[in-house]
């Protein structure tokens, strides 16, 4: 039987080309549905504050440097959205007094913008999440404490060099949050097009994607207008170098943080459901999680929401 169009881009590959009983199955889930769905391999937590969230969300920072030396350095790949954890960070190294020189921690960063060019943007541009990441924590640490400017690593630039850093540096944890396209970094359901007209790549091609600049779904382009540009979608670049599922395969364990406005009540049933059942498809990016060995699921409570008709 033929895959559905996509409701929202037809050219395009997305959720929306899902089997119905899947997807009316994932709207029926309670947040003590998501807890259910824990399983080894799959650990969904609920928070039931804000504030706890964001602080453990920081405290992965923390204790992925921690673990961090000379001799075997380490760090954490952190995400922009959500971004509420990043002065969180510079708070708890200054006030534990974390020297990350010493310990030569790492941090890498998923994704940015590219230009017209497909050259990533300059710290200057308004959008830049080089510019978040330095602005809202990097900036905000004791110099003495500072990370080394050449342990930040970015998608820009030599992104083979960038790829590599993930097998001479052990990543503890890649955090990430989830995009209404149902993405993690970039990694965005591929166009329907090709020898994939009637059926998206299979899970294994796409795991095989590295760092790359790629396009973005049309429903990537309107959430970052509406997050991080009050809307004006003339602004937004519709292409970006993002960290691919091979450097995700290489860290430990992925982490996921669902405050509950990246993405839709529905959406964050739909990735959990797929991830715990095991149904990998890459019309949904985040289900070929599933196959990681340790991924984690953290959900703001009062952003689980309900999925049903509200009319107002």
């Amino acid at each position: 039987m033929a895959r559905p169009i996509s409701k929202v881009a037809p050219q395009w590959w997305d959720y929306t080309t899902l089997d119905e009983h899947l997807l009316a199955d994932a709207a029926k889930l309670t947040a003590d549905d998501l807890l259910q769905l824990s399983r080894p391999g799959f650990e969904v937590r609920i928070f039931d504050t804000l504030e706890e969230l964001y602080c453990a969300e920081a405290l992965e920072y923390i204790e992925a440097w921690q673990q961090s030396t000379p001799d075997n350095p380490c760090g954490i790949c952190g995400p922009i959205g959500p971004t509420e954890q990043l002065p969180l960070v510079a708070r708890m190294v200054n006030a534990l007094g974390l020297d990350l020189k010493k310990h030569d921690a790492h941090f890498w960063g998923m994704d940015e913008w590219v230009d017209a060019n497909d050259i990533p943007v300059a710290v200057d541009f308004p959008l830049s999440f080089a510019k978040a990441d330095k602005d809202l924590c990097f900036d905000r640490i004791d110099s003495k404490l500072a990370i080394p400017e050449a342990n930040l690593h970015f998608p820009t630039g030599d992104l083979d060099a960038y790829s590599n850093s993930y097998d001479d540096i052990r990543c503890v944890v890649m955090q990430g949050g989830q995009g209404e396209v149902k993405h993690w970094a970039f990694n965005d359901p591929p166009k329907r097009e090709g020898e994939y007209v009637d059926a998206p790549p299979p899970p294994e091609v796409y795991r095989a994607l590295g760092t790359r600049v790629t396009d973005l779904h049309p429903m990537t382009v309107i959430q970052n207008a509406r997050t991080s540009g009050g809307g004006y979608v003339p602004m937004v670049p519709t292409r970006a170098c993002t960290v691919g599922p091979k450097e995700t395969w290489k860290a430990e364990r992925v982490s996921i943080w669902h405050p509950g406005h990246h993405d839709n009540p529905f959406g964050i049933r739909l990735s959990a459901l797929m991830i715990s059942k095991g149904i990998a498809d890459t019309s949904v990016p985040m289900s070929l999680l599933a196959d990681h060995p340790s991924v984690t699921f953290s959900y703001y409570r009062g952003g689980i929401g309900v999925v049903e008709t509200e009319m107002h």
